[in-house]
């Protein structure tokens, strides 16, 4: 569960990129966060991911309290979490198999769990038979699906997607907010997804909640023309 209760942040030169935020995303939901260059998204990504302390207020990830969490917590926090980012962040001279297992050597995972979970989650992702390949030899839409199924093997209890459609070719972006819809419904994970593709949302539709200057101007379910098409 994420809980940001009346949080601010200010840079050091103090201006205010969140001003008296409040949002709770509950265990098993999918939510989006929308929002123009400069709204705040990132501002509550880094309060999430604790790479920053909030100025004021709380936020409380996966039952942790960042704000209090002392450093030498941060790794077991961080492990409780899952995250995608839009330049993928893939180890280049490592295979497709190499990238995911990664996530559970360091972890000190069993080598028979390391050989059960990594085909699970390419047979998942659609990639059982690019196991052998590298990331360049992938297009963007399969280097991004390797990315989820590298978030996904140590089984988080929330993943959060910072603009993973950002780049990869149009005709791919629907097909990975389609599998991050799966995971969320297939295996209850808490989901997060940050992005400023507004159309893509309205497509879409579900929990939407959209950040201007800092401020929270919405927050509510919409219903998506995906879900009006099907009627």
């Amino acid at each position: 569960m994420i809980d940001l209760i009346d949080v601010s942040f200010q840079y050091g030169n103090g201006t205010e990129a969140l001003h008296d935020i409040n949002l709770r995303i509950n265990n098993g939901e999918f939510a989006f966060i929308v929002g123009s260059s400069g709204a705040g998204k990132s501002s509550i990504l880094k309060l999430l991911l604790r790479e920053t302390l909030a100025t004021s207020g709380q936020v409380i990830v996966n039952g942790f309290d960042l704000n209090r969490l002392k450093p030498s917590q941060v790794p077991k926090f961080r492990r409780s979490i899952g995250v995608v980012f839009q330049d993928f962040r893939l180890i280049p001279d490592m295979t497709v198999y190499e990238n995911v297992a990664f996530s559970l050597r360091v972890t000190d995972r069993p080598v028979k769990e390391i050989r059960r979970r990594v085909p699970e989650m390419l047979e998942l992702m659609n990639l059982k038979h690019k196991a052998r390949q590298h990331p360049y030899e992938l297009s963007g839409g399969e280097q991004q699906r390797v990315a989820l199924a590298r978030a996904l093997v140590n089984d988080p209890p929330l993943i959060i997607a910072d603009e993973p459609t950002g780049n990869i070719d149009p005709e791919f972006s629907y097909e990975i907010v389609e599998l991050l819809q799966r995971i969320n419904r297939e295996h209850k994970t808490t989901l997060l997804m940050v992005t400023h593709e507004h159309e893509m949302v309205k497509y879409f539709g579900g929990r939407t909640v959209n950040i201007e200057q800092g401020n929270i101007v919405f927050d509510d379910y919409i219903v998506g023309s995906k879900d009006e098409e099907s009627r």
